[in-house]
């Protein structure tokens, strides 16, 4: 397979190194006599240059696709593979696999950025086009060739691409299962261009649908700073109750301290607060608080900010989460309120096809620990209830509680409970989890199946581990401690089984997306989230797309875990609106 490293260039050009191929096929590439050719690219020429090159499917290394790849789509070009230098090297640096590398142990520097910064020249002049001209063809004293290596003279760039990939591939292969990082990284990547396009191609979306939702929930729309007919009549129900005329409910003190003199015994407005008391304002509050979230997360400024053309193109950060889950900066995809879900509608001629992964995690932690009897379970389609016929518990409700607990950590209440029959009937899938929790309790670093390593705790978490083991410490010092250790505990108990979910889930994704390329009439990937997959085909696709879904689930499950006797299961629906898909 080509490599070919893509270095930005101040003047808005960029030179396009190819790397020699390694010694089989599929391998990383050979850095060790750097790249064999270096190609400059002027300003303007970069989408076409690559376009060109992409007929051979590639692999592109960027520095960061959520910056360098959205002009490409804008230019019409995609990309088949590629690797992302930023994600890559988070993933990498902070891999307890590689904690001895190089590339590990260095200081923090401009790769640990969120976003790469842009190359800057010196006296950062604009380009004229006879600047242009001069850059595509620079001149010996401006750049020269050395080992095949652009260069600036004697500098290096301190965002040098070329010496950056080979830190990290070198940090890779030290690893004891170089395979599993590798498998990570181009999913990782993968997961970079996907998010891209489903930006580019959006979501559809039918605006007079959404607002039809807002008006029958919440009365026409109002003007500017005012309250919707429907807020303002629970509001008054509100002040009513509370004996409070000139309460404003949407100001938390005023509406605490409104409470209390109603005599409510509530330390704060939550939800779970309210609706423990007994008193004429819970229900008109609650349902206030529904209607107000509605409004501020995915009302009619919303729909003006982030629908058009009939396309919601959400903002999504790859691994912007720690477990490697994904996370959105601007437009809220992930928190799709159920009551809008019919404002998601295909376009004429077209449908969407919907699966999510049934009980993921639960499946995953069964593949991961290698438990026969749980494994057992996971053949079917329902899990929790396969739990429950085995005789593990006594309904599937008890089953799903039981291994949520396990996952999440649950010490109280029908999960716990539960715990000493799953510990005696899964004994090799509660105990991962439990050693996890353990490592965590004592300020380990756990790690994914792939690779992918958990942070340490911070400075005030060692601090009171300290002042709990101090001469002088008393009961409290103690306890915080232990609170702190199983509160970490919990978080990389469900760390290990989340991650690792999610490196299946971009498995998942990437597998999907090469079957869909194949496909007629560009079926593409509109919507992702954790578990969950939607696509938006032609109507007469639609089968052929399902069908694609679900060898992509299987193909996930083999890539990661072999012939793990683990059946991934889906619930795939066809649809013209997501609120149909169930």
């Amino acid at each position: 397979m080509r490599w070919i490293v893509v270095e930005h260039r101040p003047d808005g050009g960029a030179v396009l190194h190819e790397l020699a191929p390694g010694p089989a096929r599929g391998e990383v590439p050979d850095l060790s006599h750097g790249p064999t050719a270096s190609v400059p690219v002027g300003p303007g020429e970069l989408a076409r240059a690559i376009a060109a090159r992409e007929v051979d499917r590639p692999r592109w290394v960027l520095d960061d696709v959520a910056l360098r790849y959205p002009p490409l789509l804008a230019a019409g070009v995609r990309l088949d593979r590629c690797h992302d230098l930023r994600l890559c090297h988070a993933i990498v640096r902070t891999s307890a696999a590689c904690a001895q590398s190089a590339l590990a142990t260095a200081p923090a520097g401009p790769w640990d950025a969120r976003h790469m910064p842009e190359p800057v020249a010196a006296d950062e002049v604009q380009a004229t086009l006879f600047d242009a001209l001069d850059a595509a063809d620079p001149a010996p004293e401006q750049q020269a060739l050395v080992g095949g290596r652009a260069t600036r003279g004697a500098e290096r760039d301190p965002l040098d691409p070329v010496a950056e990939l080979a830190a990290q591939l070198d940090a890779v292969a030290g690893a004891p299962q170089p395979g599993r990082l590798q498998l990570l990284l181009a999913a990782e990547s993968t997961g970079a261009l996907i998010a891209a396009e489903m930006a580019h191609d959006g979501m559809p979306w039918d605006a007079a649908e959404h607002d039809r939702v807002l008006r029958e929930l919440l009365g026409p729309r109002p003007a500017p700073g005012a309250r919707p007919a429907r807020l303002e009549e629970l509001a008054a129900r509100i002040r009513r109750s509370l004996d409070a005329p000139g309460l404003n409910p949407d100001s938390q003190q005023d509406l605490l301290h409104a409470l209390r003199r109603a005599g409510l015994d509530v330390a704060s407005t939550r939800k779970h607060e309210i609706a423990a008391q007994h008193h004429p304002v819970v229900a008109p509050l609650l349902e206030y608080k529904r209607l107000a979230r509605l409004l501020s997360a995915n009302g009619w400024a919303w729909l003006d900010t982030w629908v058009h053309a009939g396309r919601f193109r959400p903002d999504y950060v790859v691994g912007g989460v720690v477990t490697g889950r994904w996370a959105t900066s601007g437009g809220g995809a992930l928190q799709l309120p159920a009551q809008l879900r019919s404002a998601v509608r295909a376009d004429p001629g077209w449908t969407l096809v919907v699966a999510d992964a049934a009980q993921l995690e639960p499946r995953v932690l069964a593949a991961m620990s290698a438990d026969g009897a749980m494994a057992d379970a996971a053949r079917g389609a329902d899990l929790y209830q396969a739990l429950a016929d085995a005789g593990t518990v006594a309904s599937r409700t008890e089953a799903k509680y039981g291994m949520l607990g396990a996952i999440y950590g649950a010490t109280t209440g029908v999960s716990a409970a539960l715990m000493p029959r799953l510990t005696a009937t899964y004994p090799r899938a509660i105990g991962l989890v439990e050693a996890a929790a353990r490592a965590g309790e004592r300020g380990e670093v756990v790690s994914t199946w792939l690779g992918r390593s958990s942070p340490r705790p911070g400075p005030s978490w060692w601090a009171a581990r300290e002042a709990a083991a101090g001469e002088g410490a008393d009961a409290r010092d103690v306890a915080e401690a232990r609170r702190l250790a199983r509160d970490w505990g919990r978080f990389t108990r469900n760390f290990v089984v989340q991650g690792t979910a999610a490196e299946w889930a971009l498995c998942w994704l990437a597998a999907l997306r090469r079957r869909l390329r194949d496909l007629p009439g560009h079926p593409h990937l509109v919507f992702f989230l954790h578990d969950e997959v939607m696509v938006h085909t032609p109507a007469d696709g639609a089968d052929r797309v399902a069908q694609a879904v679900q060898e992509a689930a299987g193909e996930a499950g083999r890539l990661l875990f072999g012939a793990a006797p683990v059946e991934f299961a889906l619930d795939v629906a066809i649809v013209d609106s997501y609120d149909r898909a169930g």
